[in-house]
């Protein structure tokens, strides 16, 4: 397994790399952001574990350019920042997992083992189909280049559609997954939703598949 390490405190970078080659991995350290996006971007590497300040690009452009690329590299960022917001920040820019500092080598090693076992797979922080863009932590939808305000249902309905792409998903699914277990709610509320969803994106984008449920089509 090929580690990047980007780190910009020398003693700790250098720790990090004789402690996970000991672990038996093969390990690359950059102690700056611009070197170790190009490091990225072309070695190859199965994990990265990546710092937040750095010198000349932070932590948080480098994965937000990686996944802008279509980089799925897992991404562990450690960071001096402990707070909520810091972490999610982190985490919706696109970043897997997220370690403060100072933390024990024994739970970071576990943390990667965890990220390394998911593997690389496509986790886009912006969903994109067709010419329909929705970014979940901004809540912002944009089609054919406006941008539409939804309320916080047809949010979540719109979003639930876009991670699945093609599907067919049926009225009790989106039931069971975009409203309030807990609550009674009637089949025709999700009819009245989707009209709502349709009014804003336009018709022509989400599908009524007769007796089946509802599709989002590729437009633009």
């Amino acid at each position: 397994m090929r580690l990047l390490v980007v780190e910009d405190e020398a003693r700790l970078a250098a720790a990090l790399q004789r402690g996970l080659q000991a672990e038996g991995f093969a390990v690359d350290v950059s102690g700056d952001g611009q070197d170790g996006l190009e490091m990225a971007r072309h070695g190859g590497y199965d994990a990265m574990i990546l710092d937040v300040m750095l010198p000349r690009l932070s932590g948080y452009r480098v994965v937000r350019q990686l996944r802008a690329e279509q980089n799925w590299v897992p991404v562990l960022m450690l960071s001096a920042k402990d707070g909520e917001y810091d972490q999610a920040d982190g985490l919706d820019c696109g970043a897997d997992d997220y370690l403060t500092k100072p933390f024990s080598y024994v739970v970071l090693l576990a943390r990667l083992r965890a990220l390394l076992r998911r593997g690389v797979h496509e986790r886009p922080v912006v969903l994109r189909h067709g010419d329909v863009e929705l970014d979940p932590a901004e809540r912002r939808v944009v089609v054919a280049g406006e941008e539409v305000t939804l309320t916080a249902r047809e949010f979540a309905l719109l979003e639930y559609l876009m991670r699945r792409p093609g599907e067919v998903v049926s009225k009790i699914e989106l039931l069971d997954h975009v409203w309030d277990a807990a609550l009674e709610t009637a089949p025709n509320a999700v009819e009245v939703y989707v009209g709502y969803v349709r009014r804003k994106i336009g018709r022509e984008r989400l599908e009524t598949v007769r007796g089946a449920g509802y599709r989002l089509a590729a437009v633009g």
